[in-house]
């Protein structure tokens, strides 16, 4: 499955990289390079231009595609516009390789992606897809720590990275990221069809940030949040069996979330409150008309008793 290049410093495994592009200027490059630099490269890029309408950007993809310097080869396909999942779909189905690596043309990766995370898929063979934690960049500087897991742990929320290796046989058995869905979660979607081939598949990730993900306010993702409950009762509906066959485990997990928000919220206004410091507006508004049978007059009540204790003092 690997064998030895002329440069005893890379290994080529049995591994292809999609990156999708869209008027994303010289970004592109950021990302083409993080891929070329791996300590395990990829026996060939693929971009999927979907639909550039932008000159700059597709100048940058034409350097690229005649640059013989760059140490893996590069094919790039050029589509109309018809969103990130058709072109994801257009890249992997391009690929040869039994695992393809999926990269958004805007990120980058750590150095050792590749090589730690296809050695995950290799391991377990009922892994279906890997990835890794994330660092964020631009207005974010944070580690975000997603934990992977089986179709029940999907089920609420996304555990996976868009960035990820899979297999491209399992691939073959779904019907490929939903094109219909525009307006973002379509990974979600994904994963969850991928972990639904079988009940033993999970989803890996390697604990350690190796993928670069930018944010901006305007990002598609953040802009995607807008739409989360029409999105996830899309999601939902298609899924219904399983949501179905595992309703207390979703259930019990969205309580397990929630109630996590609403412990953080109050203790950063007991903070407030311990440091003589204001508090916003609509905390004032949530203490005096709290939600009920959610834990929220509770939070108030434990919230309200901290401050009537300083009072006293």
């Amino acid at each position: 499955m690997m064998k030895i290049t002329d440069n005893e410093n890379h290994i080529i495994s049995n591994v292809e990289a999609v990156i999708t592009s869209y008027n994303q200027g010289s970004m592109i490059l950021d990302a083409v390079q993080s891929v070329c630099s791996q300590t395990l490269l990829p026996t060939r890029i693929i971009i999927v231009d979907d639909g550039s309408t932008d000159q700059y950007s597709l100048d940058i993809l034409n350097r690229i595609e005649n640059d013989s310097n760059l140490s893996v080869p590069i094919t790039i396909y050029f589509q109309e516009n018809r969103g990130v999942s058709a072109a994801r779909n257009t890249g992997i189905n391009k690929a040869q390789a039994s695992m393809v690596l999926v990269l958004d043309g805007d990120d980058k990766l750590e150095p050792e992606y590749i090589e730690h995370v296809s050695n995950l898929l290799c391991e377990n063979p009922k892994m279906v897809i890997a990835s890794s934690w994330i660092r964020t960049f631009g207005v974010l500087d944070a580690v975000v720590c997603p934990a992977g897991g089986n179709l029940t742990s999907f089920l609420s929320h996304n555990c996976c990275p868009a960035t990820h290796i899979l297999r491209k046989t399992i691939y073959e058995q779904c019907t490929g990221y939903d094109e219909s869905m525009r307006s973002g979660f379509e990974d979600w979607e994904f994963f969850l069809t991928m972990l639904e081939t079988s009940p033993e598949a999970h989803i890996g990730i390697v604990e350690k940030p190796l993928i670069q993900y930018r944010t901006a306010p305007a990002s598609a993702n953040i802009k995607s949040m807008n739409k989360r409950l029409e999105l996830m009762r899309y999601i939902i509906e298609k899924h219904i069996n399983s949501y179905s066959s595992n309703l207390i485990h979703v259930l019990m997990d969205i309580e397990a979330i929630s109630d996590s928000r609403l412990f953080g919220w109050e203790n950063e206004i007991i903070h407030s409150i311990n440091n003589h410091q204001g508090i916003s507006e609509l905390a004032n508004e949530l203490i005096k008309n709290p939600s009920y049978g959610d834990g929220g007059m509770a939070s108030a009540v434990r919230i309200a008793s901290i401050d009537q204790s300083k009072c006293k003092l």
